[in-house]
C-alpha cells in the first residue's frame, strides 16, 4: 500500500475514534451540572482543579469539574479526568479482605504470624499476634509513619524490586518492632498497618494486591478509569496532575515519574486513582449497602466494614487526608458532622499532591465525592465546603 494511502486511512480511523468518543456522554443528559457551584470555591482557594459528584439510589444526579489539569497549562479538566484518591483506597483494600473472609481464606481474627509469619523469622511476638481486623481499623498498636518507616518507604532499593517484593522487604526490616496501643484509644492511623494487611491478602489469595484490586473491584464495578499510581501518562497531559504548594506559596506541578506519587509498594494504603464519576460509582455501591449489584459482598459483610470498630481520639491538627474525630470501621471513618443529623461514612485521601473526600449516607442511599489536584490546608477547606454544600442540597 502506498504511504500516502496509509496516512489517509490512519487519519480516517483516528477521526472515527474521536467521533465515537465524543458521541458517548459521560453522564446522563439529566445529570445536574455542578460547575457553577465549584468554580467560585476553586478560585477562592486557588486550586488548579476541583471536581465533585453526587450519587443517589445508584444514579449520578449531579457532577462537575472545573480548572486545569496542570496550573498554567490552559488544558481544562473534564468529568473523565483521573484524580488521585490517596487513602480512600483503604476502603477498597478492606473490601478485598472481606471477600477473602467470605471465601474462608482469611478471618477477621487471622493474625500476622499465622498468615505470613513463616516468611519473617524473628518477628516480634507482639507483631505476630496482631489481627487483620486490627490492621484494617488502625487499632493494632502499629504507629503512624515514623522516621524509620519513611526511610523504608523512600529507598533506592525500590528500583530493584516490584511492589509485592518491596512490601516483604519492608516488613522484614521492621519485624522486630513491638506495637504499642495508646491508653486512651488504640487508634493510630497507620499506613504501615495497611501495607501488612495487603501482604496478608496477597498470601491468602495467591496473587498480587495490584492484580486483585483490578480483577475483583475495578472491573466488576465498571470503574473504567481506575488505576494505580500517578494519574498522568508519561509524555502526555491526559489527566489531572498533582501539585504541591511550597513554603513560599508558589505551586509546583508533579506530572510524571516517581515524584508524582508515593512509592508503589504502599498501594494497599493509598495509590488508586479514577475519575470523579467512577469515584461516585464506588460511593454509590457502598451507599446501597451491598443490595445493589454487583454482588461483591454479602450485605452483612459490608455492614461489618461500615460499623465502628474503634473510637478516634480528637485530632485538631490532623494532616489533610487523615481523620480528626469520630470512629473508624474497616477502611471507613464514621463521623458525626455538625451539619448532619446522623453519623456518616467518610474518608479523606491525600498523597500530599492531591486531596479526595468521600461521604456516604447509607440511610439515604446517598454519596458525595470531591477531588482536587493539590494537597494542603486550602484544598482541605475547599473540599470540606463543597462536601457540606452538596450533602445539604441533595440529602
Amino acid at each position: 500500500m502506498h504511504a500516502t494511502s496509509r496516512r489517509l486511512i490512519a487519519r480516517a480511523l483516528v477521526a472515527t475514534v474521536v467521533l465515537a468518543l465524543s458521541a458517548a456522554p459521560s453522564v446522563r443528559a439529566e445529570t445536574e451540572p455542578l460547575d457553577a457551584v465549584l468554580e467560585p470555591v476553586r478560585a477562592e482557594h486557588a486550586l488548579p482543579a476541583l471536581a465533585a459528584a453526587v450519587v443517589k439510589a445508584g444514579v449520578i444526579v449531579a457532577a462537575g469539574a472545573v480548572g486545569e489539569r496542570a496550573l498554567g497549562s490552559g488544558v481544562p479538566v473534564t468529568l473523565d479526568d483521573r484524580f488521585h484518591i490517596g487513602s480512600d483506597t483503604k476502603a477498597m483494600t478492606a473490601t478485598l479482605a472481606a471477600m477473602l473472609v467470605e471465601e474462608g481464606r482469611l478471618r477477621w481474627d487471622s493474625t500476622v504470624g499465622e498468615t505470613i509469619g513463616a516468611a519473617f523469622p524473628g518477628m516480634a511476638p507482639e507483631l505476630a499476634a496482631v489481627t487483620l481486623a486490627e490492621l484494617l481499623s488502625h487499632s493494632s498498636g502499629i504507629p503512624g509513619d515514623t522516621v524509620e518507616m519513611l526511610k523504608l518507604y523512600f529507598n533506592l532499593d525500590a528500583f530493584d524490586h516490584g511492589p509485592s517484593a518491596r512490601r516483604l522487604r519492608v516488613i522484614d526490616a521492621w519485624k522486630t518492632n513491638v506495637p504499642v496501643k495508646p491508653e486512651a484509644s488504640p487508634f493510630q492511623y497507620s499506613n504501615f498497618g495497611y501495607l501488612i494487611a495487603g501482604v496478608m491478602i496477597e498470601a491468602a489469595a495467591g496473587r498480587p494486591w495490584e492484580r486483585l484490586i483490578r480483577d475483583r473491584l475495578f472491573d466488576p464495578l465498571g470503574l473504567a478509569t481506575a488505576g494505580l499510581g500517578a494519574t498522568v501518562t508519561p509524555g502526555r497531559l491526559d489527566a489531572a496532575a498533582g501539585h504541591v504548594r511550597e513554603q513560599d506559596g508558589s505551586v509546583t506541578v508533579r506530572v510524571w515519574g516517581i515524584a508524582a506519587d508515593i512509592p508503589p509498594m504502599l498501594g494497599p494504603a493509598g495509590t488508586a486513582h479514577m475519575s470523579v464519576l467512577d469515584f461516585a460509582r464506588w460511593a454509590g455501591w457502598n451507599a446501597g449497602q451491598g443490595r445493589r449489584g454487583p454482588a461483591l459482598l454479602k450485605p452483612e459483610t459490608l455492614a461489618t466494614l461500615h460499623a465502628v470498630q474503634v473510637k478516634t481520639p480528637p485530632r485538631p491538627d490532623a494532616p489533610p487526608g487523615t481523620p480528626d474525630s469520630g470512629g473508624y470501621g474497616l477502611g471507613w471513618g464514621v463521623v458525626e458532622f455538625p451539619w448532619s443529623d446522623r453519623p456518616l461514612l467518610a474518608h479523606n485521601g491525600s498523597n500530599g499532591m492531591n486531596l479526595a473526600k468521600i461521604l456516604v449516607d447509607t440511610d439515604r442511599d446517598l454519596g458525595v465525592v470531591i477531588l482536587t489536584n493539590i494537597g494542603g490546608k486550602a484544598a482541605e477547606e475547599a473540599a470540606s465546603t463543597v462536601q457540606r454544600a452538596l450533602y445539604e442540597r441533595y440529602r
